[in-house]
């Protein structure tokens, strides 16, 4: 019975643990045909799934999901989009969900980095 008992606590345990991974979801709209208006919108929510971060960015008119990556390094997020000169650009309004375990403290979207502190526990 004894043994029984140890097994059972020692797979509880075991299957407790979490392998560090990083989730995204990306959602995008273009919401101008020029990128002049160069809104500066940047916001931050956190949830218990992790953040969403919604922003505008000027991006190629013909950008697609397969045209951003996101990796970790470190205790930051790094988002990086692909941006191809001489290609007429829009205004997107992007909306990013971040999930990762564990937590990161900064995030970097092209270069500029932000430091993340999160809003509920």
């Amino acid at each position: 019975m004894n043994k029984l008992l140890l097994f059972f606590l020692l797979w509880i345990f075991i299957s407790c643990g979490n392998p560090p991974y990083l989730h995204h979801k990306l959602q995008f709209k273009k919401s101008a045909e020029d990128c002049s208006e160069g809104s500066s919108k940047f916001e931050m929510n956190s949830n218990i799934n992790g953040e969403r971060y919604e922003f505008n960015k000027c991006l190629p008119e013909n950008f697609a999901k397969e045209n951003v990556t996101l990796s970790r390094q470190g205790d930051t997020v790094v988002v990086q989009f692909q941006n191809i000169q001489n290609v007429k650009q829009s205004e997107f309004h992007i909306i990013l969900d971040i999930d990762t375990y564990p937590r990161y403290n900064f995030l970097t979207i092209d270069g500029d980095t932000f430091v993340i502190i999160p809003t509920s526990g």
